[in-house]
């Protein structure tokens, strides 16, 4: 697999029935490798290595019902409350990321509420920050390290 723009990770691989498959942390199984779950893979692996978000709270690929269709998200990351944190997409390294790509997570979005978006092929990385009050979001440099929000 092609070299992504991410940090070098430790993966498990195995090879079923004549594919390879990387073994994913978070559903806790072997899933066939293509180009999209590659950076699937290395997306989950930066959230958890780099900006130290739990397991428990991350979800990887899960059916959502958008204007009644059936969706499926790539990567979503929960706050503590149940609340969506970070809505991720991922494109295979040689999509390209267009206007369409952030359309497609926008129009996600608008059903799971999220407070932070990632646009990833793996080369290149986009985050934004959902600004509800004025419809619109603003890019950022970074998503935000987890931190845990004490009761109070």
């Amino acid at each position: 697999m092609q070299k992504l723009n991410f940090q070098l990770y430790n993966f498990r691989f195995k090879n079923s029935e004549n594919k390879v498959a990387i073994f994913d942390e978070i559903r806790k199984k072997f899933i066939i490798l293509t180009p999209e779950e590659w950076v699937r893979q290395h997306v989950v692996r930066f959230l958890l290595e780099e900006k130290k978000y739990p397991k428990s709270l991350i979800n990887v690929e899960k059916v959502l019902l958008v204007n009644g269709l059936r969706k499926r998200y790539d990567v979503v990351v929960f706050n503590s409350d149940g609340s969506i944190h970070i809505l991720v997409e991922c494109k295979a390294p040689e999509v390209k990321i267009t206007q369409g790509t952030f359309d497609q997570i926008a129009r996600y979005n608008m059903t799971m509420k999220s407070n932070f978006l990632m646009v990833s092929n793996g080369l290149n990385h986009y985050f934004c920050q959902m600004d509800y009050e004025n419809e619109k979001y603003e890019f950022q440099k970074e998503l935000p390290n987890y931190e845990l929000k004490t009761q109070q």
